[in-house]
């Protein structure tokens, strides 16, 4: 599994019309590419100007299509068009992977079960 998160900044003034027009490629993308768990472009409720995003693939392959399709083109420059200021979005490949809560609903960072 690849995870795709980080952020991106963008004019403050033009970041929550930016999200109104990606929702339609958010569902194209989660409805159309094979391999796309999550595809999610959001506000930060703290940072104003960022888009938050989140994206889970279920392998490098299946990602690096993404790359090449129309989905992610359009939403490249409907990014580009926001006057992005800076960004920070990293990929990690994903060994292993478990619940957060136990069975008795306590978070546990450490791998249990």
């Amino acid at each position: 599994m690849i995870i795709v998160s980080g952020w991106v900044d963008v004019a403050v003034e033009r970041r929550d019309e930016g999200i109104a027009r990606s929702i339609p490629l958010q569902e194209a993308t989660r409805r159309d590419e094979p391999g796309c768990l999550a595809y999610v472009f959001a506000a930060d409720p703290v940072v104003e100007g960022r888009i938050a995003v989140h994206e889970v693939w279920t392998d490098a392959d299946v990602l690096q299509a993404h790359f090449a399709h129309a989905n992610y083109r359009a939403m490249l420059e409907l990014l580009s068009g926001l006057a992005i200021s800076a960004m920070d979005v990293a990929k990690h490949d994903v060994a292993r992977s478990a619940p957060v809560y136990r069975p008795d609903l306590v978070a546990d960072a450490h791998w249990w079960g």
